[in-house]
């Protein structure tokens, strides 16, 4: 085994989750560590689902504008294809892709790749979304990162939607969703 930047010995391949809520600090998590990666000498290739533009068409863009060069694709089945003699994988909005994605980053974890996913666990509703659970089932590690609540400070449960639209998938930001602790979600809901 060989020594790498954070000091452990490098595992063979793996899958790393980090999921919250929206303004946890999820994309600022998978950038900071796929920087670390590449200052390692590491291959890194980064993917984003092509329908999230909010930002950028082509970069990951965190809410507070950090960014790094990505790969927009339209399904998980692509990865595969475009992640060859990569050494570290990262995903981006992992939530929008489909159900196929569990066995890409396991596929990619028995090759020894490194493999980094950030999403939503949950979406407005308080309901796990899309492959972000089954992912954290089958992760080496999962990091859970909060936001703060905007009410009443706490950490935050849920990315509350504070637009009428009842489609799951709304691209947005502050305008369009607050993160909310448990309690107080629960207070607007009785409203």
């Amino acid at each position: 085994m060989t020594g790498n930047l954070t000091g452990e010995a490098r595992r063979p391949g793996r899958v790393e989750v980090v999921c919250g809520s929206m303004f946890s600090g999820k994309t600022e998590e998978l950038i900071r560590r796929m920087r670390r990666a590449k200052f390692a000498k590491q291959r890194v290739e980064i993917f984003k689902p092509a329908i999230d533009t909010r930002y950028s068409e082509d970069d990951v863009v965190s809410h507070d504008r950090h960014s790094i060069t990505s790969t927009p694709i339209s399904s998980s089945a692509q990865i595969l294809l475009l992640s060859s003699d990569i050494d570290v994988v990262g995903i981006d909005e992992a939530q929008f892709f489909d159900s196929g994605l569990v066995d890409v980053c396991n596929e990619l974890a028995n090759r020894g790749v490194r493999v980094i996913v950030a999403g939503l666990d949950m979406d407005y509703k308080g309901v796990p979304f899309g492959p972000i659970p089954a992912l954290c089932a089958i992760a080496d590690e999962v990091t859970k990162v909060h936001a703060i609540c905007v009410k009443c400070g706490a950490l935050a449960y849920v990315s509350h939607r504070i637009v009428d639209s009842d489609r799951r998938v709304l691209l947005g930001e502050t305008a369009e969703y607050e993160p909310l602790c448990r309690d107080c979600y629960r207070k607007c809901n009785e409203e």
